[in-house]
């Protein structure tokens, strides 16, 4: 079994160039921890197989970033997975997926993910302490004494119904 030989570089200044030692990767690893420890290199090092590309660490942590609208599809992409898999309620979401409440929160709002497990919320226009929750559309329908259909389109533009701002909340 042969050992891949590596070139240990400067990481602040990157010369392929001009290695600062060439050898098998394990005894170059130990060498450059050893020196950099020891304070013979005071700066970071790097080690990379002969004939790399290298550039700056600026530059290459740059196109190690994500875009942000690819990281958002792969959330949401997970959370529909998630949903899919049985996890209905935010808190389970957000167990499942590792990411956090609030993020979750936000994209399901966002993307109008479809939660199954969410109650319908009716706030008082002018006493937002009275707060009126219910499971299903038709008991909140009888308690403000709207149709089903009016209060469907006020959840959708967070409209007002007799006095009442309509709202779907996803549970946690």
């Amino acid at each position: 079994m042969t050992e891949t030989q590596v070139l240990v570089i400067n990481a602040d200044r990157p010369d392929i160039d001009h290695p600062l030692a060439i050898g098998p990767e394990p005894e170059m690893f130990k060498l450059a921890q050893h020196n950099y420890k020891s304070g013979e290199w005071p700066f970071p090092v790097r080690l990379v197989k002969p004939g790399t590309k290298v550039s700056s660490d600026a530059a290459y942590l740059a196109s190690m970033k994500t875009d942000s609208k690819q990281g958002e599809r792969e959330d949401v992409r997970a959370i529909r997975q998630a949903h899919k898999h049985g996890k209905h309620t935010l808190r389970e979401l957000a167990d499942s997926t590792a990411m956090e409440l609030n993020r979750v929160k936000d994209l399901v709002h966002k993307y109008s993910l479809p939660l199954t497990n969410d109650y319908w919320r009716a706030e008082k226009y002018n006493n937002h302490d009275e707060v009126i929750a219910y499971q299903t559309l038709a008991r909140l329908c009888e308690k403000i004494d709207a149709p089903e259909f009016s209060i469907r389109q006020a959840s959708m533009s967070n409209g007002i119904v007799n006095g009442y701002y309509i709202s779907r909340v996803p549970k946690v």
